[in-house]
Formats: C-alpha cells, sequence, structure tokens
C-alpha cells in the first residue's frame, strides 16, 4: 500500500497487481490534490493512507485498474467508498462526468501507458 511519488510504468503495476487480485489493482485518487494510492486489498484501507495524508474524503474516489487490458478499457470507476449521497453520488460508480474526467487526468499522470 503506497502512495504514489513518482510515476509508475503499466508493467510496474502488472507485478504490484500480483500482490492481491493478480489481473487488478484497487486504488484511490485524490482529485484535489493529484495523489493516486494503490495496492491494497479494500479501497477503504487506501482511503484512510490518504486521509492520514492531509486528503479531504470529498475528493477521494476509488477506482479498480486493470494493467493488461488497453488504455480505453484499464479503468473502472467502482467502489464503496464513491457511495456518497451528500455529494449527489448515489452508485459505487462516479456519476459526475466531470469527476470521472479529473480522475482519469491524476492516473494519467501518474501512470505511463
Amino acid at each position: 500500500m503506497e502512495i504514489l511519488e513518482t510515476p509508475v510504468t503499466v508493467n510496474k503495476l502488472k507485478d504490484m497487481a500480483e500482490n492481491h487480485f493478480v489481473d487488478m489493482l484497487k486504488a484511490v485518487v485524490d482529485i484535489d490534490r493529484q495523489l493516486i494510492a494503490l495496492d491494497a486489498e479494500l479501497h477503504s484501507d487506501l482511503e484512510a493512507l490518504l486521509l492520514d495524508n492531509g486528503s479531504s474524503q470529498s475528493s477521494l474516489w476509488g477506482i479498480n485498474i486493470y494493467p493488461e487490458l488497453d488504455k480505453d478499457n484499464y479503468l473502472e470507476f467502482d467502489s464503496m467508498i464513491n457511495l456518497r449521497p451528500s455529494q449527489g453520488n448515489i452508485s459505487r460508480g462516479v456519476d459526475d462526468e466531470k469527476i470521472r474526467l479529473k480522475i482519469i487526468e491524476v492516473v494519467e499522470k501518474w501512470i505511463s501507458r
């Protein structure tokens, strides 16, 4: 479990995926601080790591990364931490297109394909 400090390659993600789910990594993205935490069994563990590091709850969004898939399909916006009716997000996905685009922007900053 770590907050990225330097960009990583897809090959590094493939290696990390072996730790828990073989073909997938759980990640939590801080869309305001432009951070990403990776490599845990639960999104909530990554969420806690970022909160302890100064992130705001409202800025954190859970995703799954499938490093073997192509660029158009390797992100999945699905996590229990995304259920936030008070922010207008009523699903485990990310309902707001603008937020999804911010997540993609952060992921592309940290992961080189």
